[in-house]
């Protein structure tokens, strides 16, 4: 119990006793009623009668009663004494609660601009690490024959907070290692909302699309309001969206929970898709894609790049292997599938 549950309940417990002392006092008032009525009556009964014996009856029927009223005021009197140390007991508490009341606000006031700069501190960071993304990006824009990889990564702030910089940092350094990596370019778009889909699509004319972010359980994935909040975008939205985007596009990755529903209905227009059945958590994320990207630095196909990819969550020992899921469209080959073919290299493209 903190220490404001145990002021406010001290005010209540005053609060009552107060009033269990009003109650008393009322009840020990209201006794006195009956007895000046007594009083009353007996005066009047001798002013009637000549009887001695009468007479001599109702005076000590009236001394009586008034010894019981004499009683009675005592003990008001006491009850009163008692109410006014209840009514400074009280107040002495109520003031108590209130200075407790004011620390707690305090508190409150100082841990919610604590978690505030916490957050400016996090997004500086978060910015500086983006601005070296991008200062990255553009070294690779100007190589001969690529293909670019673009990843869009979405958090909405009423969701929970995923590490998509953490994910792409860790594809960017697996395809810098790659036999082919000057013939891959990456470019990310942050924060995303439904109407940048097409704008990053045509600036970049991708070979690779590649959405990283929150899934609904029923397939709708999560971009964001202008807000920041989520924006829901059902299956049939984003297989359109694909469908009608560039013709470039062979492959897209729906690396989100239960985003398997996208990348089936993405299958049919573009060539190859991969979608997560179920939810998936950040390390598997992260292992996955940065594997697939890997393996499609060197030369090898969707398909390889696919195998190789649940194979790595094996190795680390993370039990999502089964999460991931390839389609593709009708009459394509995900093993001959090969998107980096280099011009000018004296390798031969891998497929199996």
């Amino acid at each position: 119990m903190t220490q404001l549950d145990t002021k406010r309940n001290a005010v209540a417990r005053k609060r009552e006793e107060l009033a269990k002392l009003n109650q008393d006092l009322a009840k020990e008032q209201a006794k006195q009623t009956p007895l000046r009525s007594k009083i009353i009556s007996a005066n009047a009964t001798i002013k009637r009668t000549r009887s001695e014996s009468t007479i001599k009856s109702r005076l000590k029927d009236i001394e009586r009663a008034e010894k019981s009223i004499a009683a009675i005021e005592k003990k008001c009197a006491e009850l009163q004494s008692k109410i006014g140390k209840a009514d400074k007991a009280l107040a002495s508490a109520e003031k108590a609660y209130q200075r407790a009341q004011a620390d707690e606000d305090r508190k409150r006031q100082q841990e919610s601009e604590r978690q505030m700069q916490s957050v400016n501190s996090s997004l500086e960071k978060q910015s500086r690490m983006h601005a070296a993304l991008r200062e990255e990006v553009e070294q690779m824009k100007a190589l001969p024959s690529t293909i670019t990889v673009l990843f869009i990564g979405a958090s909405p702030t009423d969701a929970g907070h995923l590490r998509l910089d953490e994910e792409a940092r860790s594809i960017q350094k697996r395809i810098r290692l790659s036999d082919y990596r000057d013939s891959i370019r990456f470019e990310s778009r942050w924060a995303v909302r439904p109407s940048d889909i097409f704008q990053a699509i045509n600036e970049t004319d991708p070979t690779v699309v590649h959405f990283s972010g929150h899934g609904a359980e029923n397939g709708d994935l999560a971009l964001m309001n202008p807000d920041g909040t989520t924006k829901l975008v059902s299956q049939k939205a984003m297989s359109q969206a694909m469908a009608t985007a560039s013709d470039k596009i062979r492959l897209v990755v729906f690396n989100a929970c239960f985003s398997a529903v996208q990348a089936k209905g993405a299958a049919e227009s573009i060539e190859a898709s991969i979608g997560m059945k179920t939810s998936i958590g950040d390390d598997a994320a992260c292992v996955f894609a940065a594997q697939l990207y890997s393996t499609l630095g060197f030369g090898y196909s969707v398909g390889k790049a696919f195998a190789q990819a649940k194979a790595a969550l094996m190795l680390e020992g993370i039990p999502e292997e089964s999460t991931p899921e390839l389609f593709t469209r009708d009459g394509a080959d995900a093993f001959g599938l090969i998107l980096v073919e280099p011009e000018g290299s004296n390798s031969d493209p891998k497929g199996l």
